[in-house]
């Protein structure tokens, strides 16, 4: 631990008369309190060995490199931004809260008008407000500063409750003096008590003698936001009172027993200190990600390692490569070395769903389980989405760290209160106690989760420098890049230009981008402007596999390696949009058995056609996947599909005759499966290239000889469309999702592969087609040229209005160095929440109802729904008893809770959900409404009948095992 600047003396020890009782905390129940000067000491202290033990060295050198005395200089700021950030509770506005300690302070000398006295004004002097001006006022009046200079220190004290005020709020605080400091003779008692508290917090922290040289910094904005935020979670660790008890219980302790126990019982595990591998990169993959025996490094893998050495510092890397090319573990190669030269303190990998960020979070483990460095200690890790506690991974993860945030004296027995090493495992993996708060998980050093978590750094909300913070000291991934709309794209190209402002490292993976897109990316991370030099070589490269590489400051490396050996060629036919011509073609197809996708954009396109070939093959012959499944079973079905059609090697249960998987998009992405015949319904052809990623993805013998004679060639049947008429007419539900211009430009670039023409080379015709779906400029044949004009005006119109409502509470961009952040998130959405609503700012979604999927059984009482199988003890989960009359048992609620289902897009519609809403909170259940019930407090409940059945806002549901939910209009 670097030696701090504090004082043998203490801040305590430097005050005396009036200033001693002034109050920072109280607890009404037992009357304790806690003296200003105290809680300042404290958090200065916690702010201190944050810096020291926790803050990632990248952060620390951020803030270092903007001060002229460098980590020094660093230490000792933040040190004493926490130590001063409550100076605004030295004021009559907040002191009256308390009467019998605003009479101990009024004995003192400091008058003030009671709370009821002050009426409404006192809510124009919310002590960080009040704090922001004080401290302004004494750097402006003792020190020489400037208002312009003052003002980049002292919003970090204005904004420590989450929002920096707004230059508004200072107008009015600054009218109302009283409020600061009382009125007649008190008045100068009130100034000198103020002027005594951060006098000896500048001598304390040793920040006294280095004023003069700060008052010609110029804080990035950045800075600001990262001081902001160590000096909340210092506030916050410092206001604990299991941590820091209040007096009289504490009073004779000194500061440094004090904060000792705290911080131990804390037990906060430091950043993870990444070494940076040498030697030969085989060898490197090999001990990182088990590589069957004979696989070798891949050139994509070997090039992105090579691309990164050489940077001269991290950057942006985008990782374009075709599916089944190991994209994910090459991310995590060039996550080592990035975090090993920038400082970094972790990993962040962002994916588009929760179902992907589940199938990331064991990868994830597995390779941090296969790190260096073991020895230094635990490391913290988050599955971060809204249903995290319901994966059985992470909340094993959970169980086994329970811990108490209590102090810990330094001659007590500490062991009770560490992270079960059973649970953590070799590597210490472990989710901190104090790390689940709603707002303080995202600092964990290592996190898996929807990429939501990533755009909430884009909207303007409250406690946003804590999810700055969070970034900011990791390397961070971006999977699927691809499946970003323009909505979602204005919030990552804002969050990409303040990830490029704090030097956060970044590795982006698609199958493929469009070239304007993929330069897009790196100019919103490098700051450049739209005609800055060499970004033009970014968006005219035009090999596959390609990598982009970027620095701010930098002029871009764009480099193609050579793709794998893997090569297959896919023939493309039309297919008439007809179940019967389906379920014929599939019966001579599977004369010789074979294993089939058919992929459909709509859930009711997939259970319509599952019903048919039921009909024609049989129901075991058939599965169903698709999003409307509760979670519970949507898990169950992704493990299934793995089981009988994953990698040869791992997946034990192929069937051996004739089976058809009838999916939605949920079979794009993520899911390393592999079929022999693939059906979709035509789509935007990024996606269905994904979608073709999952044909013949795997070697089945020489050959392909292990699959049906029939079906080793790899074919791709294109449906959903009436190719009959003289301008393909997508179905109306795949123009809903996708638009028709997207559909139109697909089929104009997949036409000359259609009906007998040229197969699709997989990876080579990767690129060309996205690049020729997305060009600029016709596409296809001259009578397609009016359908085309309209859609692309409805395009046009459609991507206008996403960037125009995406603006409303996105992030300003990066301000000039030494501007404040006054006014930083003003207007903004309040707190960014994993809810649906949360989720609907960053997505171009509408808000969805979420519902708990429970059964009524005929005598009327509530179970769980009765397939659930047994928990990981071997108890059954099915059919538990949900009692309305007291709280449930824990293992029914919980699972109950894990069949979570988001109602489809019927139910979205204002006059529908309002009437859904109000008949589903007909089943209130109070007893469910209480902290001991966790799982279900809060939760709609959908009741199904003994059939599994039920009516909802005018729609009749129907839900089953194998086939999820269907809705039909009653």
């Amino acid at each position: 631990m670097t030696r701090g600047v504090e004082s043998e003396l203490g801040l305590g020890g430097r005050l005396v008369g009036p200033v001693r009782s002034a109050w920072a905390k109280h607890d009404r129940e037992s009357d304790g309190w806690l003296p200003l000067w105290r809680h300042m000491e404290d958090s200065a202290a916690v702010a201190g060995l944050l810096f020291d033990q926790w803050l990632p060295a990248g952060v620390r050198g951020l803030i270092a490199g903007s001060l002229p005395g460098g980590a020094e200089d660093a230490r000792r700021l933040v040190v004493w931004l926490a130590g001063v950030h409550d100076i605004g509770k030295a004021t009559p506005a907040f002191a009256c809260q308390v009467e019998s300690l605003a009479n101990v302070m009024r004995g003192a000398g400091l008058e003030m008008r009671t709370k009821g006295q002050f009426g409404p004004d006192r809510r124009i002097a919310p002590h960080a407000l009040a704090g922001q001006l004080l401290l302004g006022e004494w750097l402006e009046e003792r020190c020489g500063w400037t208002v312009r200079k003052s003002g980049q220190f002292a919003v970090v004290v204005g904004g420590h409750h989450g929002v920096p005020p707004e230059h508004g709020q200072i107008r009015a605080l600054d009218d109302r003096v009283h409020l600061l400091r009382s009125s007649g003779p008190s008045r100068v008692v009130w100034r000198r008590v103020q002027d005594e508290l951060l006098d000896a917090c500048a001598d304390e922290y040793g920040v006294r003698e280095r004023l003069g040289a700060w008052r010609a910094v110029r804080l990035p904005q950045p800075v600001q936001v990262l001081l902001s935020a160590v000096v909340i979670v210092a506030d916050w660790i410092a206001s604990n009172p299991e941590l820091f008890p209040y007096f009289p219980q504490d009073e004779h302790r000194t500061s440094g027993e004090r904060v000792a126990a705290a911080w131990r019982g804390l037990d906060l595990p430091g950043p993870w200190r990444a070494l940076e591998p040498v030697g030969d990169v085989g060898e490197w993959f090999a001990g990182r990600f088990d590589l069957p025996a004979g696989a070798g490094v891949r050139p994509v893998q070997e090039a992105a390692v090579r691309v990164a050495r050489g940077m001269a510092v991290p950057g942006l890397m985008v990782v374009e490569a075709p599916m089944g090319e190991g994209k994910t573990e090459a991310a995590l190669a060039v996550a080592e070395v990035f975090a090993a030269r920038s400082g970094a303190g972790g990993v962040l990998f962002a994916l588009p769903t929760m179902a992907t960020g589940n199938a990331m979070f064991p990868r994830l483990l597995d390779w941090l389980g296969h790190l260096p460095g073991q020895e230094d200690g635990d490391r913290t890790v988050l599955l971060a989405h809204s249903k995290a506690a319901l994966n059985e991974e992470y909340a094993g993860l959970m169980r086994g760290s329970r811990q108490q945030v209590a102090a810990v004296e330094l001659d007590a027995e500490v062991e009770r209160w560490r992270p079960s090493r059973e649970a953590a495992g070799e590597a210490g993996l472990v989710a901190h106690a104090w790390l689940r708060g709603r707002k303080k998980a995202m600092l964990s050093s290592f996190v898996a989760g929807t990429v939501d978590q990533l755009l909430f750094a884009g909207l303007k909300s409250r406690h946003l420098a804590l999810r700055h913070l969070a970034v900011a000291g990791k390397v961070v991934v971006i999977d699927e890049a691809h499946a970003y709309d323009t909505y979602m794209s204005v919030y990552l190209d804002r969050v990409l230009s303040w990830l490029g402002a704090y030097g956060v490292p970044v590795v982006v993976l698609s199958a493929t981008l469009p070239v304007a897109r993929r330069r897009e990316l790196a100019e919103a991370y490098a700051g450049a402007a739209p005609d800055a030099d060499g970004f033009g070589e970014v968006e005219g490269a035009g090999g596959y596999p390609l990598l982009t590489a970027v620095a701010p400051g930098q002029s871009p490396v764009v480099e193609s390696p050579a793709a794998s050996a893997r090569r297959v060629d896919v023939r493309l036919e039309q297919l008439d949009d007809d179940l019967v011509v389906l379920a014929d073609r599939l019966t001579a197809e599977l004369g010789g058995g074979g294993c089939v996708l058919v992929v459909r954009n709509t859930v009711k396109r997939v259970l319509e056609t599952a019903r048919v070939l039921r009909e024609r093959f049989g129901a075991g012959s058939v599965t169903v996947a698709h999003s409307a499944f509760v979670d519970v079973d949507r898990a169950e079905n992704d493990a299934g599909l793995l089981a009988r059609f994953g990698p040869p090697g791992r997946a034990g249960g192929r069937p051996a005759g004739p089976h058809i998987v009838v999916a939605s998009q949920v079979a794009e992405q993520s899911l390393d499966v592999d079929f022999d015949l693939l059906v979709t319904d035509l789509c935007p052809v990024d996606l269905l290239l994904q979608r073709m990623g999952r044909l013949h993805r795997h070697q089945r013998g020489e050959g392909q000889r292990d699959r049906p004679v029939r079906l080793r060639t790899a074919r791709c049947l294109v449906t959903g469309v009436d190719w009959e008429s003289g301008v393909p007419e997508p179905v109306r539900g795949s123009v809903a999702v996708y638009g028709a211009y997207a559909l139109l430009r697909s089929a104009a670039v997949l036409l000359p592969h259609l009906g007998g023409g040229r197969p699709v080379r997989l990876p080579q015709d990767i690129s060309p087609l996205v690049q020729g779906a997305y060009a600029p400029g016709p596409a296809g044949p001259e009578d397609w040229s009016q359908a085309m004009a309209a859609g692309f005006e409805r395009h046009e119109k459609h991507q206008a209005d996403q960037a125009e409502r995406a603006g409303v509470f996105r992030l300003g961009a990066v301000g000039r160095a030494g501007r404040p952040l006054t006014g930083w998130v003003a207007a903004g959405a309040g707190d960014a929440e994993d809810t649906r609503t949360g989720r609907a700012q960053v997505r171009d979604s509408r808000e969805s109802l979420e519902v708990v999927v429970v059964q009524r059984r005929a005598d009327g009482i509530l179970v769980t729904l009765p397939w659930l199988g047994k928990d990981r003890h071997g108890n059954d989960l099915g059919g538990l008893e949900l009692p309305t009359d007291r709280v449930p048992p824990v293992r029914a609620a919980r699972a109950a809770a894990r069949c979570g289902l988001r109602l489809p897009i019927q139910f979205s519609y204002a006059e529908v959900m309002d009437r859904a809403i109000a008949e589903l909170e007909e089943l209130y259940v109070p007893q469910w409404q209480v902290k001991e019930c966790h799982w279900l407090a809060g939760q709609l409940i959908l009741a199904l009948d003994t059939d599994c059945q039920t009516h909802l806002a005018g729609f009749r549901l129907r839900y089953s095992q194998s086939d999820g939910l269907e809705v039909t209009r009653d």
